[in-house]
């Protein structure tokens, strides 16, 4: 029976993949032949995004360029605000809510506050106001920007998922590509993001082959790396993790790698899963507080994303349980083979080579 129901999904879907397919090729095409205008503006701009839907560590990603690029340049980072209830240009403040700017943008302003954070859903216009907002930007970087070409990025930097290797994917909505993988052509960085540790050479290898680059792009191989709990609130207990147990909570695309990584380092895990960017609700807080207390013992824990957090401190009224015993788990990218000095080099290089915007901050 579940053979047949694949069977008739596929048969439903694959046309629909086809006619997304031509419809993108032929939106691409007009840029190619420039018959749709792209800018390219004197400020270094570095992109970072996916042919993927769903998580590819895009966030992550940023921050490792901004804690690369602060300290000697003025950074400001731009993206759409996915799911937020507002429109046009925001520029983010350390009060602005994920409602009003999107998860990612406020995780990345909490994280990073002395750095301007902006949303649009127009790179183009985004890219100008910041520059009369802010003049002496150095450098900006696009989050999810891959198919935005109306802006021609100085660097542009493709992620792709270990997990779901694009050469097995299929166009939307058979698959979760965005667009052809032969579009890979328009990236300068490759990254293969959430390899396992133990990767083996021999894979390495295989990847390499089978995503066919250029000689003018460079290939590289991150991993996440699992930081110390953070309490989402202010919590007043101190907790032994590894002896909790513990009630994940995650609304991402793809939890799996989250999953495996806290049942390694607590007693027992149970996971509530929620779509990805997900806007709890007052009963979604009650949900979790119920599947809390029918948990055993009294060494128990709620922990989520860095993401999530985001959201859940945008409650009006929280529960005293989920102000104790919610925690998030942060992450980092960590590149594998030693090749963080490499990557490092090759986009300070571009940013300091921009010679209008060149210059140390004042």
């Amino acid at each position: 029976m579940q053979k047949k129901n694949s069977f008739g999904r596929a048969l439903i879907m694959f046309p629909l993949s086809l006619l997304f397919g031509i419809v993108i090729w032929f939106r691409n095409k007009l840029y190619d032949l420039k018959l749709c205008r792209s800018k390219e503006f004197d400020v270094p701009v570095i992109s970072v995004g996916n042919i993927t839907v769903g998580g590819t560590g895009k966030t992550p990603t940023t921050e490792y360029i901004i804690r690369l690029l602060k300290n000697e340049f003025t950074v400001a980072t731009l993206s759409r605000g996915y799911k937020r209830k507002t429109k046009g240009f925001i520029l983010a403040t350390e009060t602005s809510t994920s409602k009003q700017i999107g998860d990612e943008p406020k995780q990345i302003k909490q994280k990073f506050p002395e750095i301007c954070v902006a949303v649009c859903e127009n790179r183009l216009t985004g890219i100008n106001k910041i520059q009369k907002i802010q003049s002496n930007v150095n450098v900006i970087l696009l989050d999810d920007a891959f198919q935005h070409r109306r802006v021609i990025p100085g660097v542009s930097i493709l992620l792709i998922d270990y997990h779901r290797p694009i050469s097995k994917d299929s166009m939307l909505p058979m698959g979760t590509l965005r667009e052809s993988p032969h579009q890979m052509k328009r990236a300068n960085i490759i990254l293969v993001t959430k390899c396992p540790i133990e990767m083996k050479p021999i894979e390495k290898r295989i990847i390499e082959k089978e995503l066919h680059l250029f000689p003018y792009q460079t290939l590289y191989f991150t991993t996440i790396k699992y930081g110390a709990i953070h309490p989402v609130f202010e919590a007043v207990s101190n907790m032994n993790i590894s002896k909790s147990n513990c009630l994940l909570v995650t609304g991402i695309a793809n939890a799996k790698p989250l999953v495996d990584h806290v049942a390694s380092i607590t007693k027992n895990t149970n996971h509530i899963t929620f779509p990805d960017h997900y806007a709890y609700s007052q009963k979604d807080q009650e949900a979790i507080i119920m599947a809390y207390n029918q948990m055993p013992g009294d060494n128990k824990i709620i922990l989520t994303t860095e993401k999530d957090a985001v959201r859940f401190r945008d409650f009006m009224n929280v529960n005293e349980i989920l102000i104790e015993k919610m925690y998030y788990i942060p992450i980092e990218i960590e590149f594998m083979y030693n090749d963080n000095d490499s990557f490092n080099k090759q986009i300070l290089n571009y940013v300091r080579s921009n010679k209008k915007y060149i210059g140390f901050r004042s």
